[in-house]
């Protein structure tokens, strides 16, 4: 099989756990949508235009409180700043690519599609068909996404709330980072992340999720710092 192909379906299989609480997530939002005023149309086209679960979720919301858009746009700007940190994170591997393989990889980065593409790249390093690994998970999870969506729109009010689907998705995040916490940097910025997302929970348009990041970045980089002087004497 082409070394692309292999990538490819490397990335794919790689996703396939990560789907499993994805899933029931997308049905949510569907009827999540319609129950905010959407049309089925507008519900599916945000799914696949801007394709992020929690912004979707957001954005439903206010709609439905009647928010004024640029409040909208913001909010969901602001949530979605986490993506940077993604990027920057993934660039020295995808540096050589095309603009046109950027822009596409760009669109398929997700949280999800994020978490098996660099533990891979971190493993293996720069290699010739790299970029097809994440290409293969993203494209997984938008398909995912996709029919998920419809679903839920399709069944909307149907979905019993006695089913408790929003379980699916603190069950995705606690898979995607598990695997990531391999030494004690690690466990200490995710830990001092998690506390400062708890204290800061109640603060206005999700800024205690951008507050938590830089807790965990910093607390993060601090710790290897030291450790690598400490190698280093």
């Amino acid at each position: 099989m082409d070394e692309r192909l292999k990538s490819f379906w490397a990335g794919a299989r790689a996703e396939f756990p990560l789907l499993v609480g994805v899933f029931p997530f997308g049905m949510i939002y569907g009827a999540l949508a319609l129950n905010a005023g959407l049309s089925k149309p507008a519900a599916q086209m945000m799914s696949s235009v801007v394709f992020a679960g929690s912004s979707q979720f957001i954005a439903a919301q206010l709609i439905h409180e009647s928010a004024p858009g640029i409040v909208i746009v913001l909010t969901i700007a602001v949530v979605n700043l986490r993506h940077v940190l993604y990027s920057a994170s993934l660039a020295p591997y995808l540096a050589s690519l095309s603009t046109r393989w950027k822009t596409l990889l760009s669109y398929l980065l997700t949280d999800e599609a994020y978490a098996p593409t660099i533990l891979k790249y971190e493993q293996e390093g720069i290699q010739p068909f790299s970029h097809w690994f994440l290409f293969g998970a993203g494209l997984a999870l938008w398909s995912t996404w996709q029919v998920s969506t419809a679903l839920g729109i399709f069944l909307g009010a149907a979905i019993p709330e006695s089913w408790s689907l929003d379980f699916a998705l603190p069950l995705t995040f606690i898979a995607m980072v598990v695997p990531i916490l391999r030494n004690r940097s690690a466990v200490a910025a995710a830990l001092a992340a998690g506390v400062m997302a708890l204290l800061t929970y109640s603060l206005p348009y999700k800024l205690g999720l951008i507050l938590a990041a830089l807790v965990g970045i910093i607390v993060g980089t601090f710790l290897e710092g030291r450790q690598a002087r400490r190698v280093s004497r």
